[in-house]
């Protein structure tokens, strides 16, 4: 499946999912002194794409490392993201990160990884780079591009779900995750029709 810079950005933010993750944040930095929370935001998105961007440029070497191939890492791709939509779309109850204790603050886990930088997207960085290595850059840009709206999202998380409310921010999560799922099912097929024709 070809991408184009706007197609390769819509699907990152559809796997990093900034709405979705709304809940999370919100859950995890309650007990955080508000004046911090945007600065571990934004750290965290920062470690969130410094991780994906580490992903992009070694992605090769590790197929190569492993023994895979591009086609194998499209289908296992295509199946990370279907079962990742269907959590989007059927979310289980106990889906929010456990809260922390008023001295604590996260780091990294769990809003760095797996809240953004999960296996779907470092699968999705290294599927981007491996179809076409000639674009690496503007891999990357879709990658900085999908980090600043997250952080855009993010910042403005209890706005977001104070304003909307939190039946709107879940009917948004299951629309993107319905979309999710489309695109799975299409890279499925495509890794399907290029596997049986080098039969």
């Amino acid at each position: 499946m070809e991408y184009s810079f706007v197609s390769a950005t819509i699907l990152l933010l559809l796997i990093t999912d900034p709405i979705g993750n709304i809940p999370i944040f919100i859950n995890s930095l309650r007990s955080v002194p508000a004046h911090r929370r945007v600065r571990i935001i934004l750290r965290e998105v920062f470690i969130a794409f410094c991780l994906l961007l580490a992903f992009m440029f070694i992605g090769k070497q590790f197929l190569e490392l492993v023994n895979l191939s591009d086609l194998s890492l499209q289908i296992a791709g295509a199946v990370v993201l279907f079962l990742i939509a269907l959590r989007m779309i059927f979310p289980s109850e106990h889906q929010d990160a456990p809260a922390l204790s008023p001295e604590d603050e996260p780091f990294i886990v769990p809003l760095a990884v797996p809240a953004l930088a999960g296996p779907s997207a470092m699968a999705t960085v290294m599927l981007l780079v491996s179809q076409a290595p000639s674009r690496r850059i503007e891999w990357v840009m879709a990658l900085l591009v999908t980090m600043i709206v997250c952080a855009m999202v993010l910042v403005l998380a209890d706005r977001i779900q104070r304003i909307l409310g939190n039946r709107v921010v879940m009917a948004i999560e299951r629309l993107m995750g319905l979309l999710l799922v489309a695109i799975a099912v299409e890279m499925f097929l495509r890794g399907i029709k290029t596997f049986a024709g080098q039969l």
